[in-house]
């Protein structure tokens, strides 16, 4: 278990979709524009604080909220058993709408925004969480989103993890702000060429996409890729002004 220390810690509490409060710490560190990391299924892992610590000291304040397992260790297979125990937050098989942690996210973005007192801050979703990131740009709050590795939904075929209203807001966001961002490795079959395709069908110039060659996964985090990490910063750079 890693000894990483965040700068600040807050419990948030907001809505999930279904009216029903939950709360999750969020862990804040660094110093400029910030950027909103939503954790992957394996967890937040030494590799998640080193993406962190890479974009902290690219000069941006990073906002880490801990949604589920144990902080600092990679738990694969709990963290799959505990998705199914917490479903009412996350649905991993959903089909043509969002997981009701949509909505709790969505507060978040507002309340990093407000708390920062900028125009507005950014996001990376991975994995589960790689659609969230971009279905957040149709909220004022979020200036750029990035889908690295998006996974949802689950044995989903050509559907997504978002309702028809979901991408039309979505892509009246990116239209306002610019496009937002999806990457995967070429072979990776957890995030699937088919939701990529279809991706790319739904936000058309809306969305920039980009595979790397490998069948890996996790290009932020547990394998790393370097072109891909730099690709995100720049992107951030861009887009939030740093």
């Amino acid at each position: 278990m890693t000894s990483w220390e965040p700068d600040a810690r807050f419990d948030f509490t907001a809505a999930l979709d279904g009216g029903q409060e939950v709360t999750h710490p969020v862990h804040v560190k660094g110093n400029g524009p910030a950027i909103l990391i939503l954790q992957e299924l394996p967890g937040i892992g030494p590799e998640t604080l080193d993406l962190a610590d890479r974009l902290v000291r690219a000069g941006f304040t990073v906002y880490l909220p801990h949604l589920f397992g144990t902080f600092g260790k990679i738990t694969m297979a709990r963290n799959m058993a505990r998705l199914f125990c917490i479903r009412r937050e996350f649905n991993i098989f959903l089909k043509g709408r969002q997981s009701p942690v949509a909505s709790w996210m969505r507060a978040l973005a507002r309340h990093i925004r407000d708390r920062q007192g900028g125009p507005g801050i950014g996001v990376i979703g991975m994995c589960l969480t790689g659609s969230f990131a971009l279905t957040l740009m149709a909220d004022d709050a979020v200036l750029g989103g990035v889908a690295s590795q998006p996974a949802l939904p689950l044995l989903g075929g050509g559907a997504l993890h978002m309702s028809e209203a979901d991408i039309a807001e979505t892509c009246a966001g990116m239209a306002a702000k610019g496009p937002g961002l999806a990457l995967r490795y070429r072979g990776d079959r957890m995030s699937p060429a088919r939701l990529m395709r279809r991706m790319e069908e739904v936000f058309g110039d809306g969305l920039d996409t980009v595979e790397y060659p490998g069948n890996r996964h996790s290009l932020l985090t547990l394998h790393f890729h370097e072109p891909a990490y730099k690709r995100v910063e720049a992107y951030f750079r861009t887009r939030l002004g740093a």
